[in-house]
């Protein structure tokens, strides 16, 4: 088990109370009165229009999974000539992820339909919302500030330590009553990409003390992170329609919420 250095445990440690800000808006929304058919779908599409388009981790006309096909026709006259035939595989193995992903919840999604109501499409789920574009352009100006720094804190925020599908697992238990079929639906769709997405996380986390950084690098790093971190949350809660708010919604904002307890044990890593 490789063990993490300390300026890498104060990345997780600062990371970890905005971890929770983002996991309560889901805990919020579960129980909110707000909670319907309706709303469920809204969230599941937008979800879907990540899974697709990304937010911030693509060029905005290709997203995840144009993007990555283009490369991998590109790539395929330089196979183990230019390029390795990992890399190649690496970039197969991230589509095929990722489109899992929206299938999953494209799946829930489509499952909640009323009669007559259209199935969801990539092209219909383009069009982001105001919290997600803000989000993408945050990560996009990181990125122009300093390059590496911005696609590694990037890497580092993606999947906001998958709160969103440990939580969403959890309804599994609360499959009765009458959010208990979408309560499945969901937790369903949340299991089938936990495991990819824990380990997509895991790849934004390795290797940050590989190239040695210089303290600076890691200040530097750490307040992108943690921008980016505050700019998830409200991007969450847009996403599930504003469950969280107030003094709720400002403790997230300000890393006031219980850290989630960040599992070395699973990640194959020792603190």
């Amino acid at each position: 088990m490789k063990e993490v250095g300390t300026q890498l445990k104060r990345l997780i440690d600062a990371a970890a109370p905005y971890w929770a800000g983002e996991a309560e808006v889901f805990r919020s929304y579960w129980n909110w009165e707000r909670r319907g058919r309706e709303t469920d779908r809204r969230w599941l599409a937008l979800q879907c229009s990540k899974e697709i388009w990304g937010s911030g981790l693509a060029p905005l006309d290709k997203g995840i999974f144009l993007g990555p096909a283009e490369e991998l026709v590109s790539a395929f006259p330089l196979i183990d000539i230019e390029i390795d035939r990992h890399a190649v595989l690496d970039i197969a193995e991230g589509l095929r992820a990722e489109f899992a992903h929206y299938c999953a919840f494209a799946d829930a999604h489509d499952a909640l339909a009323l009669p007559g109501e259209p199935r969801l499409n990539p092209h219909a789920v383009k069009t982001a919302w105001k919290e997600d574009l803000e989000l993408s352009a945050l990560r996009f100006a990181h990125k122009k500030e300093n390059a590496k720094l911005g696609d590694r804190a990037t890497r580092f925020t993606e999947g906001g330590y998958c709160t969103l599908f440990s939580e969403g697992m959890k309804l599994k238990e609360r499959t009765q009553g009458p959010q208990g079929r979408a309560n499945a639906l969901i937790a369903q769709a949340c299991a089938s990409v936990y495991e990819d997405e824990f380990g997509h996380m895991l790849k934004g986390i390795i290797g940050l003390e590989a190239d040695g950084m210089a303290a600076a690098d890691w200040s530097t790093l750490e307040r992108m992170a943690i921008d980016q971190l505050r700019a998830r949350i409200h991007m969450r809660n847009a996403q599930f329609g504003g469950p969280l708010a107030g003094a709720a919604l400002e403790r997230a904002l300000a890393g006031r919420c219980e850290p989630v307890v960040f599992d070395y044990g699973k990640a194959r890593l020792a603190a």
